[in-house]
């Protein structure tokens, strides 16, 4: 698979989003595993996770558990494999809360390094920003947490433009990625997909193809993209990856899959070229 930037790592042009592979509707775990490894198999070398992809107080840490088995029940090489990860999110009785301080998030990492069973995370991303908590002290939190080894690399999500400016200033050369949403249904976030092109920044789009139970009607819902698809002979799906792909060379799509055959279709998106009409067909479709 061609590959893309996140600071000093390269990885395959498009990621795994594992979230649903742990909350609400997961498959069981032997066929979680089977997804992992057929992302693996097909040259995906970004995995995002998080500490909340659970279901509640009963299975913390779910998903970096599951990771970190697939990885290692994995019969190929993963050396190269860039494990990123997220805190700041919880999930009191299975709902989300926010936690930005900077205590919690030093023992969410701590957490998060046990699970995945490294000496420091590869990457690791401020969930979301917490009204409650000033985001200078967030960021201070991270930059900590970078200096003192725990970590390779920061990102922030669920950000806006100014805050991912504060995150520059504040972090510097150690902010190397923005995962915020962006689909065919959700494009405001490209301002923030724009900036990151600016600053050198990987922009990692989450539920690209639409969420959890949205990504099945991405063609019916999106004419343009089931238009495309025919044309191309691909699926919806396949071409809405290519699309973001061709926006910018900093866009590496994290779509989530519960199974093989979803995981296999995402990973020839890179190899899909769409011509310059069909890209403004689809960038300017309703």
């Amino acid at each position: 698979m061609p590959t893309r930037r996140i600071g000093e790592d390269r990885v395959g042009a498009v990621g795994l989003g594992a979230m649903p592979l742990s909350v609400e509707g997961r498959p069981d775990e032997r066929q979680a595993v089977a997804t992992v490894h057929a992302a693996l198999d097909a040259g995906v070398t970004l995995i995002d996770t998080a500490d909340a992809y659970h279901l509640d107080t009963s299975d913390p840490g779910h998903n970096e558990l599951l990771i970190a088995r697939a990885l290692r029940e994995y019969g190929g090489d993963t050396s190269s494999v860039l494990v990123a990860t997220k805190g700041g999110h919880t999930r009191p009785d299975g709902t989300w809360a926010l936690d930005g301080s900077a205590g919690y998030l030093r023992e969410a990492v701590e957490g998060s390094l046990r699970r995945l069973g490294v000496e420091a995370i590869g990457l690791y991303q401020h969930h979301r920003p917490d009204p409650e908590v000033p985001y200078e002290e967030t960021l201070g939190a991270l930059k900590e947490l970078y200096d003192a080894g725990k970590i390779r690399g920061a990102g922030i999500s669920n950000a806006d433009p100014e805050q991912i400016r504060l995150a520059r200033d504040i972090l510097g050369e150690r902010l190397v990625a923005v995962q915020n949403q962006f689909s065919p249904a959700f494009r405001s976030s490209l301002p923030e997909l724009e900036l990151c092109e600016e600053l050198g920044l990987a922009f990692l789009p989450w539920s690209p193809l639409g969420g959890i139970g949205g990504a099945s009607a991405l063609g019916s819902e999106h004419r343009a993209f089931h238009e495309v698809a025919e044309e191309v002979g691909a699926s919806p799906q396949r071409v809405c990856l290519a699309w973001m792909l061709a926006l910018s060379p900093c866009v590496i799509p994290i779509p989530g899959a519960r199974r093989a055959e979803s995981v296999r279709d995402s990973a020839q998106a890179p190899f899909l070229t769409l011509s310059e009409e069909q890209l403004v067909r689809l960038s300017t479709a309703a």
